[in-house]
C-alpha cells in the first residue's frame, strides 16, 4: 500500500552485556500521491545495547540514532532531512511481560524543509509500550505516545497494537 523500503544491518554482540551495529534502509517511493513523501530516501543507523541485569533479567538500554535523508525523487516534493533519536529502555517484568519507555525512534529534529504547522525544529513525545512475550518468538504489545514538544509535528497521539513476530534485529541484538 504505501512505500517499499529494504534495509540491512550488521549488529555485533561484543559479550554477553554488550552489542553494537549498524544499517542503512532505503524507502522507495512507491505509494499512492496521498500517502507518500515522493522522495526516494535513505537512513543510515547506528545503535548500541547494553543489558541491565541489576534491573531485572532480560531487560536492557538500547540507543540507536538514525538520519533520514532524502536524495532524489518528485522535485516538487517537500525535501527530507531528519534526525531521530531512540533510547529505548525495556524492563522486563515478571512472567514474560515487559515495559517499554521510547519503543520507537519518534524523538525528531528536523533539519529539512518545514512542514505545515512547524513553529521549530523538535518533536519530543512521550512514548511507552506495554506487552507480553507469549512464546519466545511472539509478542503482543500496545504503544501510547503523546508529544510534550510539538515545534515540528509529528503526530498529535499514538496508539499502536502489536502482535507480531519478535524483529529478527532485537532478537539479535539480545543474547541468547
Amino acid at each position: 500500500m504505501g512505500d517499499a523500503d529494504f534495509q540491512a544491518a550488521l549488529i555485533e554482540q561484543i559479550n554477553q552485556q554488550w552489542a553494537a551495529g549498524g544499517g542503512l534502509r532505503i524507502i522507495a517511493p512507491t505509494g499512492p500521491d496521498n500517502i507518500t513523501s515522493g522522495k526516494w530516501q535513505m537512513m543510515p543507523i547506528i545503535g548500541a545495547r547494553t543489558m541491565l541485569p541489576e534491573l531485572s533479567a532480560g531487560s536492557y538500554f538500547q540507543g540507536a540514532v538514525r538520519y533520514d535523508l532524502s536524495f532524489a525523487g518528485d522535485p516538487t516534493k517537500k525535501n527530507i532531512s531528519n534526525l531521530q533519536l531512540w533510547p529505548m529502555l525495556n524492563i522486563s517484568l515478571p512472567d514474560r511481560w515487559f515495559f517499554i519507555l521510547y519503543p520507537s525512534a519518534d524523538i525528531r529534529v528536523n533539519y529539512g524543509d518545514p512542514v505545515t504547522g512547524q513553529t521549530g525544529r523538535l518533536f519530543l513525545p512521550f512514548d511507552f509500550s506495554v506487552g507480553r512475550s507469549l512464546t519466545k518468538n511472539f509478542t503482543v504489545s500496545l504503544e501510547v505516545g503523546v508529544p510534550i514538544i510539538k515545534d515540528y509535528p509529528v503526530y498529535d497521539f499514538k496508539n499502536w497494537f502489536s502482535s507480531r513476530p519478535t524483529p529478527l534485529s532485537v532478537m539479535r541484538l539480545l543474547p541468547s
